[in-house]
This record gives structure tokens, sequence and C-alpha cells, in this order.
């Protein structure tokens, strides 16, 4: 597997997106849903990473948006036939050390809760609640967590 920096808008990773928010779309009110388009997503201050196999095809992605004190996770996917490989762990990994590296040490996500393997996930990887950050405000179906490195 080979993870990098990869433009969000190529036809493979736009389905990607897409299948992300096709998963997302019947689990939660439209109100609750924050992510963020691909045209967001292709803004400068945005690291979108790629996660390709052996042949190529892609098969996961996130991205972190960085902000001024922070960066936010966004848009953190695993094709379903690719799960349990490690390959979500490897991609925020990834983004992080990436996000180090131009100075960025705080990390900030949203995600649904009823999304049980990403919360597990990033438990495992240093991520505690908090609450609502940003623009965000209280709502039932958000849970909010922080990682400081």
């Amino acid at each position: 597997m080979r993870i990098a920096l990869e433009s969000p808008n190529l036809p493979e990773v736009v389905s990607l997106i897409e299948e992300l928010d096709a998963y997302q779309r019947p689990l939660y009110p439209a109100d609750s849903h924050h992510g963020i388009d691909v045209a967001a997503l292709c803004e400068t201050n945005v690291l979108f990473a790629v996660a390709r196999i052996d042949t190529g095809q892609a098969v996961g992605c996130g991205a972190i948006v960085l902000m001024p004190e922070y960066g936010e996770l966004k848009r953190m996917y695993t094709s379903p036939l690719h799960r349990g490989r490690g390959i979500a762990r490897a991609i925020l990994t990834f983004l992080e050390s990436e996000s180090e590296a131009r100075g960025c040490s705080r990390f900030m996500l949203e995600t649904g809760h009823l999304q049980s393997e990403a919360i597990s996930l990033y438990e495992k990887t240093g991520y505690t609640r908090r609450g609502p950050f940003g623009e965000y405000t209280e709502d039932p179906n958000s849970v909010f967590m922080q990682k400081q490195t």
C-alpha cells in the first residue's frame, strides 16, 4: 500500500468521497452532516491523502484542514472491501505526520456517534472527547475529539 498527498478531484478519489456520503447520508439528519465538498478539499490549506493498493486502486482517503490553531481531520474513509487492514490508521498517521512537518501539533475532529469503528480508531490513536470547536455547535449526533502531539 502507498499513501501520498493527491488532488481530491481525481475521478477515482471523487468516487471514494461519494461512497462516504452514500454511507453517512442515511445515518444522520441533514443538519448533522458536516463533510466538506471537493472544492473545499482543493484549498491550499488542506492536506488530502489517498491510500492505494499495489494495483494503483484508491481504497482510502482522508484530509486535514490546517487552521491557525489546529488541524481538523475530515473525510476519512476506507472502502468496505479493504477495511480491517490498518488503512485508516495509516492514513491518519500519514496526515498527522505531514501536518506536524508544517507546524501543526493539535488535531480536532467531528464524527458521527454511530460510527463506532471510527471512534475506536481515534481513541486508540490518542484522541480524547471534547466539546464542539470552531463553528460547530452541540449536536446529539456528533462526537468531538482532539489530540495534542
